[in-house]
């Protein structure tokens, strides 16, 4: 990150946003233990772009840290400052049950795994009468389901093939500008599908429909993501929250109400779902799609539903995503007066 400083500060055609430097450049000093520097880069970048949201909410937590007891120690080559907390550790929980779900060292209590349940569902549906979809639960509230064999090997092979010439770095959406922006904690690459383009995309797409209850008409594209060796996407919430009112605007269809993720690819190793709050691992089994809604009926995003890519470790993981929104679902997903804890809503 230094040395990114220091080259484009030499660059008369800048490459790079100045900002973007500094918030990594914060981050990857914390991580080293010197929080005051941290901390002294954040508010330059503050600086430069006063409605950074993570960077306040990052200035917010070095300042807490500073307070907690953490004191200068000289590093060994006597010119950095080095913040430590002997006797006072403090450990990061969300991130630890984020990398400990990703190795695989967390399960659900027996009391949960006891109620959760394998069906075949119809959803009223004529046509599944004859071919119902298998569902597994993997989770009770928020609810989270696997339906098993929702898409076919001639149907991955056509996405995959569809989208590697348009595969391009994902990006993740700044959420006071609303735009897309490249992050370092999403590496992977993405492209968009329309349901014109193959038949397949648009079987896959009435598919979801049937899956879900819900109408796809107001949905995204479909989005098509290959993770390479030590490709993720850290812990984040697919919908937008409440302070982000720029999030989705331009597409005038409301927040994503549900989100439903296809598994295109087994993974040797790595590459699970992981929703970090609820401590929940989902993993990649080919043809398989987890669904889980994003918010309340009220409206509310529910907070449980914060999720992470884990890295790749060996092979190679193909997923693809439809996100559904609130537009269209009135009366398909209703919504209600009652509103969920505050504890639960973000």
């Amino acid at each position: 990150m230094r040395e990114a400083d220091e080259r484009l500060s030499r660059e008369q055609n800048k490459t790079v946003d100045k900002g973007e430097i500094l918030e990594y450049l914060a981050f990857s000093t914390y991580k080293e233990g010197n929080i005051n520097l941290a901390l002294d880069l954040t508010n330059k970048l503050l600086e430069m772009v006063p409605t950074h949201e993570r960077a306040k909410g990052n200035k917010v937590y070095y300042e807490e840290e500073i307070q907690k007891g953490s004191y200068k120690k000289k590093g060994d080559d006597e010119t950095d400052d080095i913040i430590t907390n002997e006797g006072h550790d403090t450990p990061n929980p969300d991130r630890e049950r984020y990398e400990a779900l990703c190795r695989g060292e967390l399960t659900l209590p027996d009391e949960l795994v006891s109620k959760l349940k394998c069906r075949y569902v119809t959803n009223n549906n004529p046509y599944l009468l004859i071919a119902p979809f298998k569902v597994e639960q993997a989770h009770i509230s928020p609810d989270l389901f696997i339906f098993h064999d929702v898409m076919s090997d001639a149907e991955i092979k056509t996405i995959k093939t569809l989208a590697t010439p348009k595969f391009r770095r994902a990006t993740v959406q700044n959420s006071v500008t609303g735009q897309l922006e490249i992050a370092q904690y999403r590496i992977s690459k993405s492209a968009w599908l329309e349901e014109d383009e193959h038949e397949h995309v648009a079987a896959v797409n009435k598919r979801v429909e049937d899956m879900t209850g819900l109408a796809v008409a107001t949905a995204e594209q479909l989005q098509v993501v290959n993770y390479g060796i030590g490709g993720h996407y850290e812990p984040h919430f697919d919908f937008s929250r409440k302070d982000e009112v720029n999030s989705f605007k331009s597409l005038g269809t409301g927040n994503r109400i549900a989100t439903v993720l296809f598994y295109m690819s087994d993974v040797e190793q790595g590459g699970a779902t992981v929703f970090p709050v609820i401590g929940t691992a989902l993993w990649p089994k080919k043809g398989t799609a987890a669904f889980w809604y994003n918010l309340f009926p009220s409206g509310d995003g529910d907070r449980l539903t914060r999720h992470a890519a884990c890295p790749v470790l060996a092979g190679s993981k193909w997923v693809s995503n439809k996100w559904i929104h609130e537009r269209g679902q009135e009366f398909l997903r209703p919504c209600t007066l009652e509103r969920p804890p505050d504890d639960l809503t973000i």
